[in-house]
């Protein structure tokens, strides 16, 4: 791995997905990873999968600027508001995505039980071709992605502490992702995914 690299275009038919290693440099990555740790309001929410109702295998949270709630797998979500930290870090995204974010989906995945099963970005009130920015603190985990009809093409990454996975243009409409669970021992991983809620 090129610790100093920029970039990497991950060049997936039907996507448009970009990986930046070192996004966020180590000492502040750190000092990120304990604000978010200690101050926010971590919760756990039922999913239900297939008729059957499971506490959700991460905990969660969610900030907005517009106060508009995010559902998913039949939860609802209403948004804390933005606190300076996550503002410092989503204008700096922002530079990067060329877009301007309204939420954030904080997910806290405490070992490596705790999980994000195969899913798309794709909720109607992220409108058509959303943009996604995937920002990763402490443990790095692998990120898996599989296209939809083309069941030969899969890819798998390690989001490291610090970077920074951009989705955007049709890898939703064509592509799922997934963080799977893990028998390795390892520490508590913080994701904050910045969408855009029309």
């Amino acid at each position: 791995m090129n610790l100093f690299s920029e970039k990497q275009n991950l060049n997936l038919p039907d996507s448009d997905v970009i990986y930046y290693p070192n996004f966020i440099d180590n000492e502040n990555a750190n000092a990120f990873f304990k604000t978010f740790k200690n101050s926010i309001p971590w919760q756990q929410d039922d999913i239900k999968v297939f008729g059957k109702v499971y506490a959700q295998p991460r905990l969660t949270a969610l900030y907005g600027n517009n106060s508009k709630p995010y559902s998913y797998s039949n939860i609802t979500m209403q948004p804390h508001e933005f606190t300076k930290e996550l503002i410092a870090i989503k204008e700096k995204i922002e530079t990067k995505a060329n877009t301007v974010f309204t939420t954030c989906l904080l997910n806290l995945y405490r070992d490596g039980n705790d999980s994000n099963g195969w899913h798309a970005d794709n909720e109607k009130e992220l409108g058509k071709n959303p943009v996604i920015a995937s920002l990763t603190l402490g443990q790095e985990r692998f990120f898996h992605l599989k296209h939809r009809t083309k069941k030969e093409l899969k890819h798998k990454l390690l989001l490291e502490h610090g970077s920074l996975l951009l989705m955007q243009g049709e890898t939703q409409h064509h592509w799922l992702h997934q963080i799977p669970k893990t028998a390795k021992p390892i520490k508590e991983r913080i994701n904050l995914t910045f969408r855009v809620i029309k």
